[in-house]
């Protein structure tokens, strides 16, 4: 017997927890990057890789399982990995910017 979740709840699940993850991950990595007196950009460029590798295995998924329910529920998780670790990435320079690490 067969679950179903929504596509929109995976959607939104994935996109918080990226928000969260990648929020946090570029706040403490400024943090540490102001204390190491790395350069910002740098630092950025790597979040950025590794919210890409985070997208990753859906983007896997969704290329090896191009129709089903399988392939649904991979392009929901990567619109809401993507959506949320973009947004992410966008407004924590703002916050880590006000707590004065950058």
């Amino acid at each position: 017997m067969g679950e179903f979740i929504p596509e929109y709840l995976i959607r939104e699940q994935a996109a918080l927890g990226a928000l969260v993850l990648f929020g946090v991950l570029r706040i403490v990595a400024a943090a540490v990057a102001a204390e190491k007196s790395w350069r910002v950009s740098v630092m950025q460029g790597y979040c950025i890789l590794i919210a890409v590798l985070y997208c990753l295995p859906q983007l896997f998924d969704l290329l090896t399982h191009a129709y089903g329910m399988q392939a649904a529920a991979a392009a929901a998780e990567l619109e809401g990995k993507a959506a949320g670790s973009a947004i992410a990435l966008f407004f924590s320079p703002i916050l880590s910017h006000r707590l004065g690490y950058e």
